[in-house]
């Protein structure tokens, strides 16, 4: 009997250390991708709590939520730090560049410069400098935004009049129809529709937008190369022949005027290879 006891005893120890074991590994992976996550500057991790004990469960939520909020303020501070570049650089290039454009102006016009040598050349500096300022215009769109006045808005009504712009793409939703979002209603459809608009200029012909907990806009477009992630909302960045690559700059200040962020998943979402998170 005492032996049986003992065998049941060891039987139950071994189970007990198997599956302290197995949970100790689980924590170290959990450790690992958090790890990794913040090694590749990525902050939007989400590790499930299902599994851990109570205490386990309270610190991983607590991890999760500090990830979001590290997330938030790394986009923030790279906004600001943007906003102050341009202020700066839009104030010097406009100050070189206006008294050029008046001076090759007022050349041109002379009689004496017409038709002779020297008009193709000032032409050119002319011009060059008017593009110039015409380019520094793009600057002042990421300093110049207008204030948000956020409302209650019905989400599935925007993205319908969002849906009309680009009918010929094939529109997937799951909104619910009561389902209401604190936000500047113009801002947020000018996000929409920039992230629709670069979706499908990426060769993408669904979008699909749903809510779980936070929104999300995928699309089947060409996918973004891991190494670009962190480069799309940089304003001028572009991987693409035309485009002046303010617009997910834009969207993302327009999101964050108004309490929120815009992130890009760093995994697929419901088999989409790219998708964005407003929250």
């Amino acid at each position: 009997m005492l032996w049986l006891i003992a065998i049941l005893v060891l039987m139950g120890l071994l189970v007990a250390f198997g599956w302290f074991y197995h949970h100790q590994r689980l924590l170290r992976d959990r450790a690992f991708l958090m790890n990794e996550a913040i090694r590749n500057r990525d902050f939007t991790f989400q590790l499930p709590v299902k599994g851990l004990f109570f205490g386990e469960g309270a610190l991983q939520s607590v991890l999760n939520d500090l990830g979001q909020e590290i997330n938030r303020l790394v986009a923030q501070n790279e906004v600001e730090s943007w906003q102050r570049l341009t202020r700066v650089l839009t104030h010097e290039i406009m100050n070189a560049t206006a008294p050029i454009q008046s001076i090759t102006q007022t050349y041109l016009n002379q009689p004496q410069i017409k038709n002779t040598v020297y008009e193709e050349g000032i032409r050119a500096i002319h011009d060059t400098s008017k593009g110039l300022a015409t380019f520094v215009e793009s600057y002042r769109k990421l300093t110049q935004l207008q204030e948000a006045h956020p409302t209650d808005l019905k989400l599935a009504g925007l993205v319908s009049s969002v849906q009309t712009l680009y009918s010929e793409l094939q529109w997937k939703t799951s909104l619910p129809a009561d389902l209401t979002l604190c936000a500047d209603e113009s801002l947020l459809r000018q996000v929409l529709v920039n992230i629709v608009r670069n979706a499908a200029e990426a060769g993408a012909t669904v979008i699909d937008i749903r809510w779980r907990d936070r929104l999300y806009i995928s699309n089947n477009g060409k996918p973004i190369p891991a190494e670009l992630r962190q480069e799309i909302f940089v304003p001028f960045f572009t991987t693409k022949t035309t485009g002046s690559g303010i617009g997910l700059a834009l969207s993302r200040q327009m999101m964050m005027i108004q309490g929120m962020t815009l992130t890009l998943a760093t995994v697929p979402v419901g088999g989409y290879p790219v998708t964005f998170i407003i929250e």
